[in-house]
């Protein structure tokens, strides 16, 4: 919301101290409207105080409720989807110079979509930054509201998205991560593997990356990329949801768990050293234990780095909503119980993963000190583990990459200090 500065808006640390409140939502997963109510409620105290002046809900919660939005929360001034968010600024002006509701949530069509300018904030130096190449999604899986919240899929020219990269680079970020809902469906005048290509060639630029990738679209010439461009990280993230084929399907996912195993095999033949981390779903309406001992089977064979792994939850609209009581709903205790033994199968692989790199030097792009324990620096390796470890601000400014020699690892990181002396950082 970045179009806010240039009408003298400024970020304020306490919400009391606010003349405008600007709630960004998500609706991916459950209860993501009472959290926001649950939010709102919270800033109506501070509004009836005479602070803010006006409080805003965007995003795709907003694009969801619409109208009923209002009417639930009548002391929000505006309400606008994902497609408004370039025009804030104008819809901030219009709620306080005609003092009445603002709701724009219609669709653009794709043709006309026009992409936001990000500028980056002198105010917030940062190593990293992120750069959209795309919004909304032509996929029907069958359990997601993304194409309801966002729309069709349009994806922005490749020349954009390069000059967005050279003014994040310039202003200081060494990394990059282009981000999109399928990014290797991008068609902005190039395919997706050149575009990887034409902006690894942005002078400055150190690491590079992306997320997220539909597996049936990922084809040989991204995993090509990941071979030949030195700065692109050596993690892919490939959401896989079950390792079912018959939930797959229910899923409308377009792949099945043979064909996820070959993309696999195929890309760590290219890329032997690749981390690989995913997205899985358990307790889909109709998910038997056999079902989920396949998703268990396929985790032991491919081994991820990391996971990302959710019950099952109803989004408003979807198939499987709309259909659940008659697949037949997994119980929430069963759904829970699947999860936790989903996710102790994964903590150990992911540790298993990480105690490799004990012992060993490994590159790291530093991006500050820990938010837990500031007395440690922070920063990830082109794998993509997050890496703490002792060393003085001066030697690992951020946005430098340093060597840490790593001294121990858990199922999420490493642990180490700033190496001394020559040597190679372990990439492998």
């Amino acid at each position: 919301l970045q179009g806010l500065g240039a009408d003298g808006y400024v970020p304020v640390a306490d919400p009391a101290e606010a003349d405008l409140i600007l709630v960004n939502t998500c609706s991916v997963r459950e209860k993501a409207e009472q959290k926001l109510l649950s939010a709102l409620g919270r800033y109506r105290r501070l509004k009836e105080s005479g602070r803010p002046s006006l409080i805003g809900v965007a995003g795709c919660v907003a694009q969801q409720e619409r109208g009923r939005l209002l009417e639930k929360a009548p002391f929000v001034d505006l309400v606008f989807g994902p497609d408004a968010v370039g025009r804030v600024a104008e819809l901030v002006a219009r709620a306080r110079r005609e003092r009445r509701k603002i709701l724009e949530t219609k669709f653009t069509t794709p043709g006309s979509y026009e992409f936001p300018r990000a500028e980056p904030d002198p105010r917030r130096a940062s190593a990293t930054a992120f750069v959209t190449i795309q919004k909304g999604c032509d996929k029907v899986c069958t359990y997601c509201i993304v194409p309801f919240t966002r729309g069709r899929e349009v994806s922005r020219p490749y020349p954009e998205v390069v000059e967005e990269v050279h003014r994040f680079v310039q202003a200081g970020a060494k990394e990059i991560t282009l981000i999109g809902q399928n990014v290797n469906c991008y068609h902005g005048g190039c395919t997706f593997a050149e575009l990887l290509h034409r902006v690894a060639e942005v002078p400055g630029l150190v690491r590079l990356r992306y997320t997220t990738s539909y597996p049936r679209e990922m084809g040989d010439d991204v995993f090509r990329a990941h071979r030949d461009i030195d700065k692109l990280a050596r993690h892919l993230h490939l959401p896989v949801q079950s390792g079912s084929d018959r939930i797959l399907a229910l899923m409308r996912r377009e792949h099945t768990a043979a064909e996820y195993l070959e993309k696999v095999a195929r890309l760590r033949e290219v890329v032997p050293d690749v981390a690989l981390t995913t997205d899985i779903i358990v307790g889909f309406p109709g998910e038997t234990e056999e079902d989920f001992e396949r998703t268990l089977e396929l985790v032991r064979t491919v081994r991820f780095d990391n996971m990302y792994s959710f019950v099952y939850s109803d989004r408003p609209g979807t198939w499987a909503a709309r259909h659940a009581a008659e697949l037949g709903r997994v119980p929430r205790a069963v759904q829970v119980e699947r999860l936790e033994r989903l996710q102790a199968l994964q903590r150990e692989i992911s540790r298993q993963r990480t105690r490799r790199f004990v012992g060993r030097r490994v590159e790291v792009l530093v991006e500050g000190p820990s938010k837990k324990d500031p007395t440690l620096r922070q920063g990830h390796t082109t794998h993509n583990w997050t890496v703490l470890f002792e060393g003085r601000e001066a030697d690992s400014p951020v946005g430098s990459l340093v060597e840490v020699s790593v001294e121990r690892a858990n199922h999420f990181a490493l642990f180490g200090r700033l190496a001394e002396g020559p040597g190679r950082a372990a990439m492998r």
